[in-house]
């Protein structure tokens, strides 16, 4: 599992998606980790890593039943869990990136002349994009965000 792990946080280092300090610190606590099959993979309520991660990705449509809960709950889900799993951090940042990117293309959107029909297309693009990202997850990869500006490294 150790190796696994370091693949992948490797493949992050390479593609750019960490710096080398965070692969440098994530190295560390994999490597000096001596129960590594338990840490990290069950981050909150008992679920499975890749089933919080899912959820994490899944819970920006909370939105649509409640207003700004999908932006606060996959906020507090990373928050809440950053500093104990590498992963959850990862795609913690990935998804808070997502979207405050697109609030910020739709806000652009709204105020020019094509609006409309823009705005259309971010809405679709933003729900395509999450059901990918989730999908993911659930398989244990790491998707990253298509026309996202990294504003959280």
């Amino acid at each position: 599992m150790k190796y696994e792990d370091l693949k992948i946080l490797d493949e992050l280092r390479e593609k750019g998606s960490i710096t080398e300090e965070e692969y440098q610190r994530e190295k560390e606590k994999i490597l000096n980790d001596n129960n590594s099959f338990n840490v990290g993979k069950k981050p909150l309520f008992g679920m499975m890593e890749n089933t919080y991660i899912m959820l994490m990705h899944l819970t920006q449509f909370a939105g649509v039943l409640i207003p700004l809960a999908g932006f606060i709950v996959p906020i507090l889900m990373w928050i809440t869990n950053k500093d104990n799993n590498a992963n959850v951090d990862l795609h913690g940042k990935n998804i808070l990136n997502f979207m405050i990117s697109f609030a910020i293309y739709a806000a652009v959107a709204t105020i020019t002349i094509i609006g409309i029909p823009v705005a259309i297309i971010i809405g679709i693009l933003y729900i395509i994009f999450v059901i990918i990202a989730t999908v993911k997850a659930n398989n244990g990869e790491y998707w990253k965000y298509p026309l996202t500006i990294q504003f959280i490294k």
